[in-house]
């Protein structure tokens, strides 16, 4: 995993996620899912690319019920792109690098 990635868990999505000044990308995913890891290469390189303009982040979804079920996350990966405090788009299940650049693009 990037070194530029955080985690991010129930205790700490909001004050991580709902109040960054940039926008962030959230990686719903768990470590037993195939396409999970299938999409993670992808999420490293994007992390890479957009440091410093938007943050990305990955939260367990075994590990953190309450946000996924908060946010109606019902398959993964699913990634969210939230900009003050909103969600603004929702990408699910293994996507190239473009579209979900294209997405991160299109909220800064």
């Amino acid at each position: 995993m990037s070194e530029v990635i955080e985690n991010v868990s129930d205790s700490n999505f909001a004050n991580a996620v709902l109040e960054a000044n940039q926008p962030v990308l959230v990686d719903f995913w768990a470590p037993w899912c195939g396409p999970c890891r299938s999409l993670a290469p992808i999420v490293d390189e994007l992390a890479e690319k957009y440091a410093g303009r938007a943050r990305i982040m990955k939260i367990n979804v075994d590990d953190n019920p309450a946000v996924v079920e908060h946010y109606h996350v019902k398959a993964i990966p699913t990634l969210v792109l939230f900009r003050d405090g909103e969600e603004q788009q929702r990408l699910v299940g293994v996507l190239g690098h473009e579209i979900i650049a294209h997405a991160i693009d299109a909220q800064l």
